[in-house]
This record gives structure tokens, C-alpha cells and sequence, in this order.
């Protein structure tokens, strides 16, 4: 007798069904897994052994073979368990075949049967309402697949009770979704002690999700700016939830079955690889762009990331996915994310400081800067100075605005951008703020007033703008625009733009 049960394999964010197909028929006694599978899923075959020993279901001298299908899709991890155990149930006639057509199943069995949790179970639900079926899962899975909403979700805590369930003896109840998961209790914008251009470009950044570079000498300030970013952002909309949790739940970030509506904040360090940072590896994993996916990602000591590194992200952030590429499989993950940089002056940081005279000016700016690529630095819509703050300016009290008031200024703004463009009627993949304008719709929505249009001509010559840093330009002076409640882009709207892209004092 063959008997069938389903669970996904995953292809990046997707799932796709899996067929997992149970045999059992004459031949020399033994239990083998074909479709291939990798080392943990091949591994199954002794827990799945053992907990059936655990529950004094002793497996017949018969040859057993499982096979799952489509053959030539690649099986990886040990959520394959579960249904692997279902279906040598079902073939044994242990549990009702019918009972496994319309469920889809993922788990990881102990030896003594329990079920641990596994990664993955946000899209796997995802993809059981594609498919109009049910979904199974382990206990601490449940809250977090339960948020697809449009699938009956059951969870277990132990193989026993999966059996009991699908014959009916004791049926288990529909999970619930888990309680939103909350931020991280963020610091205040308002404790930044000057820097008041920075806090503007922040706050730009934000409105229009404009990529940041700052440069400036250690201890100026970067990185608590940088963190205070998230808290400036508007929450994310269910859809955009939706999309960062089912990467978090391939990387198993999402914590008792919360959905995170608050903006990802990822900061990799500088020794990061190229495939922790933009995906790949075992298993081609998300990398930490996909991670910061409708959120921050900041990047601390920039010039000390590896320049190969560096320069893979220039696609991902025109296209907003990242593609990761293998001999067997082209792995596909979003990465719309806002980029912050920063980095000191020069190596040793203090180029500009007369009290602490570097000893290889101009040389070591030029080299330390000069490791990000023009192509790179070109992407950076917003690139400042962030000078040393003074002792004087430390002993004022906290000044400015709070971050719930620059936060309310960056929500009034994204809804203008947002009502802007379902007027253009673009779908679901257009653009979802200003740095996301194609070049054709940036005509319509940012073109600047004569004034305007006259400065950014001249500025063109003078600073060298490519077509790219053009229409750059452009995007940032909209979101200024916005934020200052304007329908049309003004020349001093221009102006501001235009003075952050200034080159630096060396390397730019």
C-alpha cells in the first residue's frame, strides 16, 4: 500500500507542496528516504524509528520506502519528520489514509516522540491556504502560523496527540495567533545632543526611505543616530508585516508566535561575509539585507566591509530583491530596505582635527574613503558631515523634537506618498515611497518649479550628477516637499536636496 502526505519545501519566501509518499511492500527489511534529501532529512528515518518505539508501535520486518516528490527538488531541514511519520503511519494502516489529503504537515520529532519546533511554519501556512488545506504544526509553531488567518492551524505537542486527532478520538483546538510582538524599548531622538543637520537628514531619510551616509571622527554621534532610525519610521501596514515575518520565520527570528509590526533594525559587523550579509550559504539563507527587509539596515566602519561585499548590494538596492544563485536553484528574496552608513573621516579618524594632526593627510582620507566605490556612493541619497559635538553643547539640556513628534511629520508624510501613488494606480508591486519613484512617474509627481529646475541644471555641471544621481535628486526633493505639506517641488525644496549631495572633504 502507498499512502501520501504533504508538507513544503521552501524556495526562498515560498513554499512549495511536497508529496511525501509511504511504501510498504516485500523485500529485505529496511527504511529508506529518496528525493533528495539532505543529511537531516535522511536522518529522519531513526527519529521517526524511535519515537514509533516510544509509542510501542513496532515497525514490521517489510522493506519501507518513502519518497518525495517532485524528485528533483531539494529537501533540506528536519521539519520533514512529521510527515514522513504520517504517511508510514497511514501506509501501515495505522491512521486513515483520507485523513492526510487535505493537511499539510511540518514538525521535528524527538526520540520519545514530542514535537519540536521548527523554522518556516509562517509561509508553510501561507502555502496550505494556497492549496486549501490545513496545516499541522508543533505547539510553539502554532501562534505564529495562526496569523495567516485563512487556514485551519492545529498544533501538538507530541506525535500522540496528532494520531488521537486524526482518528478522532481527541481532536485538538484551532491555534491563535500570538500577541503582536513590541519593539525594543528605543532611545529618544531628543537625547542626541546637537547634530541638528543630522536629525534633519534623519528624518528625511525616514519620510522618503532615502539611503544615509555619514561620515565624521569617532564618538560624534553615528551610531546613536543610526539606532534612534527605526523609531522615526511609521508602523509597518499588515501586508509589509506579513512579508518581514515570513523571512524572520525562515531564519527563526519570530519569537512566540509574534508578528513584528515595527520596523526591522539589522546591524551586521564589518567582518560580515558576503553570504551573511546578502544571502547564501547552507541552505541559502536569508542575509541580513532580506532581514532588515522594510526596515534599517546600518552599517557601521562602511570603508571596513570587504569591497566585494560592498558592491553586491548595489543591485539589491535599485531592485529591491536580492537572487541567490546556485547551481540547482535561483533563490529569490525581497530586500526593500533603507541604508545607513557611516564612517570615520580616515583611518585613524581624525583628519580634520587640528588638535590631533593626522600625520598622512590627504593620503589617508583619500584611501580610507576611496574603498567605496563611485557606483556605490552614488546610490547614497543623503550623505552628511557628522562633526565632534562639544563639551559645552553636552552639558545643555536635551533639545529639539521628540522622536514620537518627528515620527508623526514622517507618517503625514509616507500617507501623502501613498495617496500620491494609488492615484497612478501602479498595483501591489509599484512603489511604496519616493526613493522608489521610477524615472517615468518622477516626471509627473517631482518636477521642481522654474527656480527649481534652473538650480539643479547648474548643480548638475558643477557637482558631475549621472542620470542616477539626477534622479536622486529629485526623489529627495519630493519627500521634502511632503514634509513640508507642499504639493509642488520648490526651489529651496531643491536647494536642500541638492546640499546633501555634496562630496566630502576626501574620498568622494
Amino acid at each position: 500500500m502507498v499512502a501520501i502526505a504533504y508538507t513544503v519545501a521552501f524556495e526562498g519566501v515560498e513554499g512549495r507542496l511536497v508529496e511525501v509518499q509511504a511504501s510498504v511492500g516485500a523485500g529485505l527489511p529496511g527504511f529508506a528516504i529518496v528525493g533528495l534529501p539532505d543529511k537531516a532529512v535522511s536522518e529522519a528515518r531513526e527519529r521517526v524509528r524511535s519515537a514509533f518505539g516510544a509509542l510501542a508501535i513496532a515497525l514490521p520486518s517489510r522493506r519501507i520506502t518513502v519518497n518525495l516528490s517532485p524528485a528533483d527538488l531539494p529537501k533540506e531541514g528536519s521539519h520533514f519528520d512529521l510527515p514522513i511519520a504520517l504517511a508510514v503511519l497511514a501506509a501501515l494502516e495505522i491512521l486513515p489514509a483520507e485523513a492526510l489529503s487535505d493537511l499539510v504537515s511540518l514538525g521535528e520529532l524527538a526520540l520519545d516522540g514530542r514535537l519540536a519546533p521548527v523554522t518556516g511554519a509562517l509561509p508553510a501556512a501561507m502555502t496550505a491556504a494556497e492549496d486549501d488545506r490545513a496545516l499541522i504544526c508543533p505547539a510553539a509553531c502554532g501562534p505564529e502560523a495562526a496569523w495567516v488567518g485563512t487556514v485551519p492551524v492545529f498544533a501538538a505537542s507530541h506525535l500522540r496527540h496528532v494520531i488521537d486527532h486524526l482518528t478522532d478520538r481527541t481532536p485538538l483546538t484551532r491555534a491563535q495567533p500570538g500577541q503582536a510582538a513590541q519593539p525594543a524599548s528605543r532611545s529618544d531622538l531628543q537625547e542626541v545632543k546637537g547634530q541638528e543637520r543630522a536629525k534633519r537628514a534623519l528624518e528625511i531619510a525616514a519620510a522618503g526611505r532615502h539611503h544615509l551616509m555619514m561620515v565624521g571622527p569617532p564618538g560624534a554621534g553615528k551610531s546613536m543616530l543610526a539606532a534612534r532610525l527605526p523609531g522615526l519610521m511609521p508602523p509597518l501596514t499588515p501586508a509589509e508585516a506579513l512579508e518581514t515575518s515570513m523571512i524572520h520565520s525562515l531564519a527563526g527570528l519570530l519569537k512566540d508566535g509574534g508578528i513584528p509590526r515595527h520596523a526591522p533594525y539589522r546591524d551586521p559587523h564589518h567582518t560580515a561575509s558576503m553570504a551573511a550579509l546578502v544571502g547564501g550559504g547552507r541552505g541559502a539563507k536569508p542575509g541580513e539585507i532580506s532581514l532588515a527587509h522594510n526596515g534599517v539596515l546600518f552599517l557601521d566602519e562602511f570603508p571596513e566591509f570587504s569591497r566585494q561585499v560592498l558592491d553586491t548590494l548595489r543591485q539589491p538596492i535599485e531592485t529591491g530583491e536580492i537572487t541567490v544563485a546556485r547551481a540547482n536553484a535561483h533563490i529569490r528574496y525581497p530586500c526593500r530596505f533603507l541604508l545607513v552608513a557611516a564612517a570615520n573621516p580616515c583611518r585613524c579618524g581624525y583628519l580634520a582635527d587640528p588638535a590631533r594632526a593626522c600625520a598622512r593627510v590627504p593620503n589617508c582620507g583619500e584611501d580610507y574613503l576611496g574603498k567605496i566605490s563611485g557606483p556605490l556612493m552614488d546610490r547614497f541619497d543623503l550623505r552628511i558631515e557628522v562633526p565632534a559635538v562639544s563639551l559645552d553643547d553636552l552639558d545643555l539640556p536635551p533639545a529639539g523634537d521628540r522622536s514620537a513628534q518627528v515620527a508623526t511629520r514622517v507618517a503625514a508624510a509616507r500617507d501623502r506618498q501613498s495617496a500620491r501613488f494609488t492615484r497612478f494606480d501602479l498595483g501591489p508591486t509599484g512603489p511604496r515611497c519616493n526613493s522608489e519613484t521610477p524615472p517615468a512617474l518622477l516626471e509627473q509627481i517631482a518636477q521642481p518649479d522654474p527656480d527649481g529646475r534652473d538650480l539643479i541644471r547648474r548643480a548638475a555641471d558643477r557637482l558631475g550628477l549621472t542620470a542616477r544621481g539626477y534622479h536622486r535628486v529629485l526623489r529627495t526633493a519630493r519627500t521634502i516637499a511632503d514634509l513640508d505639506e507642499s504639493p509642488d517641488v520648490r526651489g529651496e525644496h531643491v536647494a536642500e536636496a541638492l546640499s546633501y549631495r555634496l562630496p566630502f572633504v576626501a574620498g568622494g
